[in-house]
């Protein structure tokens, strides 16, 4: 069953003294846009990240999220960036000397300073770090798609009611046609025997009559658009069963469907008709705004 773009997954594993933790979410997107936020050691391993998630998930806006922790003694090495240290000591003592004041400024002070400190983890095997890393990926990713398939199972069920609600007013539609005809004919006998009396039948005969309803059932003819409609409502059950990426292809679909039911109601030229198509519409929109949501 298609799945919904909307999803969240995390995932927190240890390996012996490290701790990685990842949360993917995803929202409604055109494409596939992922953004990566993790550690700058981690660096080595982005478009590895990407591949990984793109490769599972066809559509969709998603943000990743990696921490990682390492609590042996030995993984964290502190490097001072000794070319900052001394621009911003020299930078305090101009401010002292053209202020007049005395530079107190301590060690420690300037240790809160930002990018004093560059903290790395030493000698990591990337390899075992990003065998590690993908693990945990994996399964946030496996968490997401269970998410994401729950709502689009839910989606494509709520779609393929309103396919069958559709089904439903286009019936009543096409029972309907054939009665507008016959309304009409007899609302213009009856106009006509209004207006000339006793004298209607030589000014405008039943074959004068039979021409003018010719013209209206002609005009206002609308059996192609719905054969079409019907025929567009059995692909969008064939699509929605289909365990794929649906969302263009209904996106597509209802396009269609909505510029048949524009026609139908601008050819209508009945009340009743008139109304059922506002009903439709209704139901369209609705079903628009839920594809968007779809892989």
């Amino acid at each position: 069953m298609a799945h919904s773009m909307t999803g969240f997954g995390r995932c927190e594993k240890f390996f012996d003294t490290r701790r990685y933790s990842v949360e993917i979410k995803s929202v409604n997107s055109r494409f596939c846009d992922i953004s990566v936020r993790m550690p700058k050691m981690f660096n080595f391993a982005d478009s590895r990240i990407r591949k990984l998630i793109s490769d599972t998930l066809v559509r969709g806006k998603v943000d990743v999220f990696i921490n990682f922790d390492d609590t042996a003694d030995e993984s964290t090495e502190i490097i001072l960036n000794d070319g900052l240290v001394t621009a911003y000591s020299d930078a305090l003592k101009k401010i002292a000397d053209k202020t007049g004041r005395p530079d107190e400024t301590s060690a420690s002070r300037i240790a809160n300073f930002p990018d004093v400190f560059i903290i790395r983890q030493k000698g990591i095997d990337e390899d075992k770090i990003y065998r590690e890393l993908e693990q945990t990926t994996r399964e946030a990713l496996e968490e997401m798609q269970q998410m994401r398939g729950a709502e689009g199972a839910n989606l494509v069920s709520d779609l393929i009611d309103k396919v069958n609600s559709l089904e439903k007013i286009h019936g009543e539609i096409a029972e309907r046609e054939p009665l507008v005809i016959e309304e009409y004919r007899e609302k213009l006998s009856n106009r006509i025997d209004e207006l000339l009396a006793e004298n209607s039948k030589a000014f405008y005969d039943e074959a004068r009559i039979t021409a003018e309803v010719a013209v209206f059932a002609d005009k206002c003819a609308i059996d192609e658009e719905l054969k079409r409609l019907a025929s567009h409502f059995s692909q969008a059950k064939r699509i929605l069963a289909v365990d794929e990426s649906v969302g263009k292809k209904m996106d597509f679909l209802i396009q269609e469907i909505n510029r048949e039911t524009n026609t139908i109601g601008s050819k209508g030229n009945d009340l009743e008709i008139t109304n059922r198509v506002l009903l439709m519409k209704n139901i369209i929109e609705e079903m628009r705004e839920q594809i968007q949501n779809l892989v």
